[in-house]
């Protein structure tokens, strides 16, 4: 296949306060690298990263496409690697998602289940990997511990809730509204709370018979920093993915010490290439399985043609979705 000159990709003249900035023109189709794939994108999925950069305060790495969107699924049309030209493959990335073609390193690639749709195959990678980073790679869970995640029916509280949940945790979680609260129960939360009525710490404490959870996943912020060190056990992990309630503000640091607490934070969009080829390939040989039998479910909120991007921000932008925002690439 001779791929185009040039593409059609989703642009924007930064910083855009707003999602009504997005319109979608012609730009110069990307080269891969060696190593990298060329792929076709068929579907991608929205993240709040996508929010941040487009407002410029989040911008792509060093070398990264300045395209929006980290996470793809689509054909290859050049291959590299082990891959052949026409598989189905889907991947996180460091930019470039929004756009008809994107370059994929062919070590950070995972095969779509052949029972996936391209666009529910666009809720896994990002969702579903940094889930796997947090939870097992940084985080250490064992089965029996317990587990609370904060903004349980995002994109990735709902893959953290179903990966603690058939590890054989115990998971705690909040959320903003009654369906939203429902969906986590069906993931297989075994307690959800109301997350516009903080602190948690008070029922996750007579939950767990006055001992906290083991580890906090937290999205919030500097906000949840008391509540989250409250509802931690002795001994217990903190992971922190992102502060969509602020950074900053006056903190006690008494219980890290007092408690031995262990705090870790992470960015899956940074993380060096060696490192992410080697949570691909772990993560995938446990989820990939689960996907194709059925046992780990993508969530999706609603799907939008990539000609309705303005639409599918402005629904992220209002904390409506529960799951993940896709995009289907329809030019």
């Amino acid at each position: 296949m001779v791929t185009p000159p040039e593409m059609w990709a989703v642009q924007y003249d930064s910083p855009a306060k707003y999602a009504s900035d997005l319109r979608i023109g012609k730009v110069t189709t990307p080269t891969p690298a060696p190593g990298e794939l060329l792929v076709r994108v068929t579907a991608a999925a929205l993240n709040r990263a996508d929010l941040l950069q487009r407002r410029g305060f989040y911008p792509p790495p060093t070398g990264a496409s300045a395209i929006l969107g980290l996470e793809v699924v689509g054909e290859v049309v050049q291959a590299a690697g082990a891959w052949q030209v026409g598989q189905r493959v889907m991947a996180v990335v460091t930019g470039g998602g929004y756009g008809e073609y994107a370059c994929v390193p062919a070590k950070e690639a995972m095969p779509v289940p052949a029972n996936l749709t391209d666009a529910r195959a666009a809720a896994i990678p990002e969702a579903f990997l940094t889930a796997w980073l947090n939870l097992i790679t940084l985080g250490e869970l064992q089965a029996a511990e317990s587990i609370f995640i904060h903004a349980g029916a995002s994109g990735v509280g709902s893959a953290a809730i179903q990966l603690a949940h058939h590890w054989g945790a115990t998971v705690y979680t909040a959320a903003g509204n009654a369906a939203k609260r429902e969906l986590c129960r069906q993931l297989g939360a075994d307690m959800v709370r109301d997350s516009r009525m903080p602190p948690h710490a008070v029922d996750v404490k007579n939950a767990t018979a006055g001992r906290g959870v083991n580890m906090v996943l937290d999205m919030l912020g500097a906000p949840a920093w008391e509540d989250n060190c409250a509802m931690l056990a002795q001994g217990g992990r903190m992971l922190l993915l992102g502060f969509l309630a602020g950074s900053k503000g006056a903190i006690d640091l008494g219980p890290i010490l007092t408690r031995s607490l262990t705090i870790k934070g992470t960015t899956l969009r940074r993380t060096p290439a060696a490192v992410k080829a080697a949570l691909v390939a772990t993560a995938s040989a446990w989820l990939l399985p689960r996907f194709a039998q059925g046992v780990l479910l993508p969530v999706l909120d609603q799907t939008y043609s990539v000609k309705d991007v303005v639409a599918a921000h402005q629904r992220m932008e209002s904390n409506a979705n529960a799951g993940k925002i896709i995009l289907t690439m329809e030019w």
